[in-house]
């Protein structure tokens, strides 16, 4: 399905693709992402209005500036589109930065969110998860064939069991084959506003999850992760006892979330919506 674009309050056209009818559930991808991560989970969905959106500098949507490729200014484009399409709530789904995008918006516009799932990420973020990401982010992979890092990736570690289609499926999502090698589907100035929150100082995200009481709340974590740790949706999950949980085992940062795990903690969640 092709994507549609619409203007920003600020100007900038950001993609996205909204199909089906019934429950809003909008589904926002990590960092360097964009909605076609979500084109695995899709086909398993019970008929829904699946909602999703590629941010500012990434996928289809305008390049704007470091500057602007911030949590706030993506919570703040989240809800422009829900106004573009006349939403006034929706579930989200919420990978890796997704899912902070949607801590944010549970705390400053409840109003507008029946619920979370959070897809490897919570309130606090391990180190060795951000230092992996520094090293890739805003970076052209290596090689210059679609098969060719499809192989690499296949190596991540963490990650067991996982078809070689998967893998090039990937390599297609996070690059781009040209004649003079592969590049990044993204804005490379988002390296330098990574870099920035990366050398800032520590921000509390815990008020932002315990903001989250009373909303239908659900967790998925791969269970090598090393950015969401064993410890942390341990805290979660005593913090909100009645949180759905799940680990998804052979998966590292992040689940591609067609895992039967993934799946049911998704479908068991959509049911606990009001």
């Amino acid at each position: 399905m092709p994507e549609t674009r619409f203007r920003a309050p600020d100007g900038a056209m950001l993609a996205y693709r909204d199909q089906g009818q019934g429950l809003p559930l909008l589904c926002l991808p990590g960092l360097t992402r964009s909605m076609a991560d979500f084109d695995y989970l899709a086909p398993h969905l019970p008929p829904i209005r699946l909602i999703r959106m590629d941010y500012r500098g990434r996928g289809a949507s305008d390049w704007t500036g470091a500057d602007s490729y911030t949590v706030d200014q993506e919570s703040r484009d989240v809800l422009a589109l829900l106004d573009h399409l006349g939403v006034k709530k929706a579930a989200i789904l919420g990978t890796s930065r997704g899912g902070l995008i949607g801590m944010v918006l549970s705390a400053v516009a409840r109003d507008r969110v029946l619920g979370l799932c959070l897809n490897d990420v919570g309130p606090e973020i391990a180190r060795d998860g951000l230092n992996r990401i520094f090293d890739y982010v805003g970076r052209n992979p290596a090689g210059k064939t679609y098969q060719g890092y499809a192989e690499r990736l296949s190596r991540t570690p963490g990650f067991v069991g996982v078809p070689e289609r998967r893998w090039l499926e990937e390599a297609r999502k996070l690059s781009i084959e040209t004649p003079e090698g592969l590049r990044i589907p993204y804005d490379p100035a988002l390296r330098e506003s990574f870099l920035k929150a990366f050398e800032g100082p520590p921000v509390d995200l815990w008020p932002l999850f315990d903001a989250l009481q009373g909303l239908p709340l659900a967790l998925i974590r791969g269970a090598n992760s090393d950015l969401l740790t064993v410890e942390t949706a341990q805290k979660m999950q005593a913090r909100r006892p009645d949180m759905l949980f799940t680990q998804v085992p052979d998966r590292a940062h992040i689940p591609f979330l067609d895992e039967p795990e993934s799946l049911a903690v998704i479908h068991a969640f959509l049911k606990a919506l009001p």
